[in-house]
């Protein structure tokens, strides 16, 4: 048993995102005990600590800050090397110019575990504890990144990019669909609940993932809607992108013939299913997603390099969905999430009536809404007694300038200063990252 003694910043309890800003946590000296299992037992202000636990060793993280893991709820992992590609176009040209050659050199399992490498340092220096990852075609490749992953003490849920039709430089990634079906059960079966044996206890996690509508037949997507009602009831995820950009939309609707983008993944909807993006998404596409527990991943720093749009904001999280946030590396060219938060505050500051996104409301975007998209509320996603303790230590003194940023703040306007530490963070400020107050390191 240890406890780290630090500002603590978190959303307590579990409010939707209209609450957020009720349930901000803000604890300027505050303590966070975590038992030999990896749960948090207390939390709270260092002095009100009980003294059946007052005999604990104390990490001293002063003057740092300690916040929830970030949850990435959209991420590539074979794109890992891509950032900042010039493609030439938006998505579609973006894509067969630059990622499906970068995906295709995956099927070296060499190149794989170096990928897969160094995609796990690249989610530990960005504090990113748990993550929903679009995974490789090749089987090998994701063996590598789930071994890395478990090796390094990270929680993962990932599926093989599934890709049965394409244009030409998709060749290397595609199978015929009796392949995307088996080589997508084989994975479930090896790889679902590995680590532990048990889903409910696990890191490591299974998802069903067509890359998207175009790159599937109807057929194929019929046949991944009966594999994936054969496996939701054991924990699975549903995974995959959804009108992203306005081309895509309409070749959607013309390709499988549906009046709603939406209407393609019906069957496969459901509170482990995360749609990435919903930037051109019709009210009916929102309130069935509401409806169905279905969350959504939003990427602004990679709608915004492809040219894809802003998603509404106000709109979208008015229907009742819940709205998670997603790097997207490699079209995001951020892994850190507090600098995704960056973009998506600026970007929708822009929005009509000049909307200004609470800092609380950013927190809870990057943290719990991802651990309730993920499933995993009862689990992670803040500091709460009873939570497994993943969780970040921020040490402003790491960071040029930061400290003096934060000094010219009061300690107790928590709004402003959670505000200028999500903003005004880099990666060089994380000092310890846990998971199930385990501190992880590359393997």
């Amino acid at each position: 048993m240890r406890a780290y003694r630090g500002h603590l910043f978190h959303i307590g309890g579990a409010p939707r995102l209209a609450q957020a800003s009720e349930h901000l946590v803000s604890v300027p000296d505050g303590a966070l005990i975590v038992d030999a299992d990896g749960v948090i037992v207390f939390s709270g202000a260092h002095a009100a600590v009980p003294d059946e636990l007052s005999h604990v060793d104390v990490v001293d993280c002063r003057p740092g800050f300690l916040l929830p893991g970030f949850v990435d709820t959209h991420i590539h992992y074979p794109q890992t090397f891509c950032t900042d590609s010039y493609g030439g176009g938006q998505l579609l040209d973006w894509l067969q110019r630059c990622i499906f050659p970068a995906e295709a050199k995956l099927a070296d399992p060499q190149y794989a575990r170096r990928v897969a490498q160094a995609f796990c340092a690249g989610r530990i220096s960005a504090g990113t504890t748990a993550a929903l990852v679009f995974g490789s075609a090749f089987p090998d490749a994701q063996d590598a990144l789930y071994e890395e992953s478990m090796r390094a003490g990270l929680r993962t849920v990932s599926g093989r990019a599934i890709q049965t039709v394409g244009p030409e430089s998709a060749t290397p990634l595609l199978t015929d669909e009796h392949a995307a079906i088996t080589l997508t059960e084989a994975e479930i079966t090896r790889w679902h609940g590995a680590d532990t044996g048990d889903p409910a206890t696990s890191l490591l996690h299974v998802a069903v993932v067509p890359r998207f509508a175009l790159s599937v037949t109807r057929q194929t997507l019929g046949a991944l809607g009966e594999l994936y009602s054969s496996a939701r009831d054991a924990g699975v995820y549903f995974h995959t992108h959804l009108s992203e950009n306005v081309h895509e939309v309409a070749a959607v609707h013309e390709v499988h013939g549906v009046q709603h983008y939406l209407d393609t993944y019906e069957g496969l909807l459901g509170p482990r299913s995360v749609l990435a993006h919903a930037v051109h998404c019709t009210d009916h596409e929102l309130a069935r997603m509401a409806e169905t527990g279905t969350s959504i991943a939003h990427c602004p720093t990679s709608q915004q390099f492809l040219g894809s749009g802003t998603m509404p904001w106000r709109r979208t999280t008015a229907s009742g969905v819940n709205v998670a946030l997603g790097s997207d590396v490699g079209a995001g060219d951020e892994w850190l999430l507090a600098r995704v938060l960056n973009d998506c505050y600026k970007v929708h500051i822009s929005e009509p009536a000049g909307l200004s996104i609470p800092p609380a409301d950013l927190l809870f975007t990057g943290t719990l809404a991802g651990a309730r998209a993920l499933d995993l509320e009862d689990r992670i996603g803040n500091l709460d007694v009873g939570k497994e303790a993943d969780f970040l230590v921020i040490d402003p003194q790491r960071q040029l300038l930061l400290p003096e940023l934060l000094e010219q703040i009061d300690v107790e306007d928590a709004d402003r200063l959670l505000f200028a530490l999500l903003l005004g963070m880099r990666e060089a400020a994380i000092a310890e990252v846990y998971v199930r107050g385990r501190r992880v390191s590359p393997g």
